[in-house]
């Protein structure tokens, strides 16, 4: 199945799927013992997976009792939708990022399989041979582009 990160990422996508509010409260203290790994780790999968740019929103708790929200953004909604690739905007966009975006994108039918693959194969680090962090601000910008010509609705 790949690795411990892609496990528990697969365990809350499950568990998401199986909400029907879209939503889902969990306390990393109780995955961590799931997954007999540290609670950083699953805020490493929180912030790589589970980020805005894939469409979540994850809230967070500290504390006794503390917990962790985690929403799957409705894609429906034209305005969220546009607010998600305009997020990706002048931002430094990781290859792991931008392609958990196109992925979720996917996952909602905005994007076709053959869009998907044409996009990661331009925002893949070896079609942008230049350093980082440049690399990462120019893939932000080129995703961005592609995306919102992809939902324009004005396509004769």
């Amino acid at each position: 199945m790949g690795s411990l990160a892609d496990k528990i990422e697969q365990h809350i996508k499950s568990l998401l799927e199986d909400q029907k509010k879209g939503s889902v409260e969990l306390r990393r203290v109780d995955l961590a013992k799931v997954f007999q790994c540290v609670p950083s780790q699953i805020n490493y999968v929180l912030s790589t997976r589970f980020a805005i740019q894939q469409g979540y929103v994850v809230e967070s708790r500290r504390g006794g009792g503390g917990y962790i929200r985690i929403e799957k953004v409705d894609m429906g909604d034209d305005e969220k939708l546009l607010k998600l690739i305009n997020d990706a905007s002048n931002k430094l966009i990781s290859q792991q990022v931008g392609e958990g975006l196109v992925d979720r994108l996917c996952e909602e039918e905005f994007l076709t399989k053959r869009e998907v693959m044409l996009i990661k194969a331009m925002i893949n680090r070896d079609a942008l041979p230049v350093d980082l962090p440049l690399r990462d601000l120019i893939r932000g910008n080129l995703l961005r582009a592609m995306l919102l010509t992809l939902v324009r609705d004005d396509f004769n």
